[in-house]
């Protein structure tokens, strides 16, 4: 046999063991995720559940037209309903919305991890300082104001993972929509906390999208 042929043999038996790790590596990913899978259709995890529970106004102005500025303090649980599953909240963004403008600036929430039935409140304050609005939403949210009501939407953005034993999963992402029903003037059925601050007791269900 020629060294040629003892080369191209060589070449050959290396491309066979290549070709055949490859093949082991395919077929150990595909029983992987067949694994997961089946696990995860097992456990059937369930989304976390949102409450807002409170809401303390402390600026409200919308005396410029087409602009406004706001302060308020949420009070927002979270509860994992799952019995196996642990959740990382790698990212939450909490802002206040009015007829589908946002009028905040975002605040984040720190990250954190939610055990198996563990609730996490968080209190974070959200605030916007001359931001431009729509004309047609200042003109309504001076309507509103006038009437002693407004309906804001206290909305969360997020990113979160699941955790099932020792895996972790990739990041989803989180929505959560939380309706905030403030009463205003000789209406307000909030409750005056310090000089220029009202607070409203809503305990409100979130709806939650992930």
């Amino acid at each position: 046999m020629s060294s040629k042929d003892c080369g191209q043999h060589g070449h050959n038996k290396r491309r066979k063991r290549i070709r055949h790790c490859c093949a082991g590596l395919l077929i150990f990913n595909f029983i992987l995720l067949i694994t997961i899978l089946i696990i995860w259709a097992i456990l059937q995890p369930s989304k976390p559940r949102f409450i807002l529970q409170d809401v303390t106004v402390f600026n409200f102005n919308n005396t410029v037209p087409n602009v406004f500025s706001s302060s308020f303090q949420v009070t927002i649980s979270s509860r994992n309903p799952n019995d196996k599953l642990g959740i990382y909240y790698d990212r939450l963004d909490v802002y206040a919305v009015y007829r589908s403008q946002q009028i905040t600036f975002p605040t984040l929430i720190p990250p954190t991890y939610q055990g198996h039935k563990d609730v996490n409140i968080w209190s974070p304050f959200v605030y916007g300082t001359n931001v431009p609005i729509a004309p047609y939403n200042s003109l309504a949210l001076a309507q509103d104001q006038a009437s002693g009501s407004v309906l804001l939407l206290i909305k969360i953005d997020g990113r979160v993972r699941w955790k099932i034993g020792t895996f972790i999963t990739g990041k989803y992402h989180l929505y959560v929509r939380c309706p905030a029903f403030i009463t205003l003037g000789a209406k307000t059925t909030g409750i005056v906390v310090g000089e220029n601050a009202v607070k409203y007791q809503l305990v409100q269900r979130c709806k939650v999208s992930i």
